[in-house]
């Protein structure tokens, strides 16, 4: 059969790396590079991905798939920190101490967020699907807990859009996110950069037979008697992982929109580290990005020969203008680094980064098959409530199995 696939992310590249064996394959990819948000940047000798990532402990689809490319001997288990910048101050929050010493909760607050912590992996996730996660927190943790913890998160990850999301997604994060020990939270990097992984599924399918075509956006996708036709060229069936409703623009079927946000991250290289060894620094203070996530005070800086940090920052609608300069001058004023102890920068945009999860948005998950065009991605129930590396790996293998099986029980 053969098959064409929109999107050269980590679920387009899967779903190609499972069907390459038995089907004539072709890829298509709007990007001069594969991977996605997955993707990495190439600068010196090094490799450094443009978004910020790491795998979680609980991921066995993706771990299963490095097993099979040959890359589970790379994959390392390190500490990720964290802490809260606020009134001026980093205060680091791994330590029962350093929790302790945390001025913005009082000890109740602290041991109503414990309970939390608990009782998260256990919480029924369906039955709050449709419970906006400020409620939750206000009922059950009170308002100083939301205000002085939650909701500078819930602000710096959905903006305006922060009163819509739903505490199942904020109860899966606090789960996947519970794996720690006295010292920080476990978390698993490929050493060298994830690029290995992108760069092991692009030769899997060109070994396979498949192609793989960059720099080629679909501009239509017609349904034909017995196929589809998608840039002028006959497939019999299409997989699409990109939003529904961009798919809709090409001739795609009409769905329930998925809310999509943006994202927009500007990595950054120095001389020096300013964020206390804390690998994950939330911001609670106001600022042009929500979080800064020193890589280098997560994987030994002498990998890379200078400290690596990304400011984060989502968004809905149009990018705000000139966001890269706010972002680095704020840095720089905050933290007291020179401009000239900045060696090079590098913005990027991705302003479908992955869905809101709004209440309700497990009724808007589409079904893989739609009228004999197949979409999966991060949009899939695989990924909710929490986007992830392994939502996205079982996505890809899940709408392979669905082609397989089509006609079938």
């Amino acid at each position: 059969m053969k098959i064409g696939i929109i999107g050269g992310g980590i679920t387009g590249l899967v779903a190609a790396h499972a069907l390459a064996p038995d089907h004539d394959i072709t890829l298509f990819e709007t990007m001069p590079y594969p991977g996605g948000c997955l993707s990495s940047y190439h600068i010196n000798d090094y490799w450094i991905e443009r978004f910020y990532h790491h795998c979680f402990s609980s991921d066995r689809a993706l771990f299963s798939l490095f097993r099979e490319l040959g890359l589970m001997e790379r994959l390392e288990w390190r500490k990720g920190t964290t802490g809260y910048y606020a009134r001026g101050t980093i205060y680091p929050l791994n330590t029962p101490l350093e929790i302790l010493r945390y001025p913005e909760l009082s000890l109740i607050d602290k041991g109503y967020l414990g309970w939390l912590t608990l009782t998260a992996k256990k919480t029924d996730l369906v039955a709050l699907d449709r419970v906006p996660a400020d409620q939750y927190i206000l009922e059950n943790l009170g308002m100083n807990v939301y205000t002085s913890f939650f909701e500078p998160l819930l602000k710096s990850k959905f903006g305006d859009r922060r009163k819509e999301v739903s505490a199942a997604w904020l109860l899966s994060r606090v789960a996947i996110r519970s794996n720690r020990s006295m010292e920080g939270e476990r978390l698993g990097y490929i050493r060298g950069g994830f690029h290995s992984f992108i760069d092991a599924l692009v030769s899997s399918v060109h070994s396979r037979g498949g192609r793989i075509c960059l720099q080629t956006p679909v501009t239509s996708v017609t349904r034909e008697q017995g196929g589809w036709t998608m840039n002028n060229e006959r497939f019999d069936t299409v997989i699409s992982t990109i939003p529904p409703q961009e798919l809709e623009h090409y001739g795609g079927p009409v769905l329930p929109r998925i809310p999509y946000q943006g994202a927009a991250c500007l990595t950054l290289a120095m001389n020096r580290e300013v964020t206390k060894g804390i690998y994950w620094l939330n911001m609670k203070d106001s600022a042009p990005y929500g979080a800064v996530v020193t890589h280098t005070n997560f994987m030994p800086v002498d990998q890379y020969g200078e400290h690596l940090v990304y400011l984060a920052s989502y968004f809905s609608g149009p990018i705000p203008q000139r966001l890269d300069e706010r972002m680095l001058a704020d840095f720089c004023s905050r933290f007291s680094v020179g401009r000239d102890e900045i060696s090079w920068h590098r913005m990027a945009v991705d302003p479908f980064a992955g869905p809101v999860y709004t209440t309700g948005y497990r009724s808007l998950i589409p079904r893989y098959e739609q009228k004999g065009l197949y979409m999966a991605g991060m949009f899939s129930d695989t990924n909710y409530p929490e986007r992830s590396m392994e939502g996205s790996v079982r996505a890809g293998f899940a709408v392979a199995e669905c082609i397989r099986n089509a006609g079938g029980p």
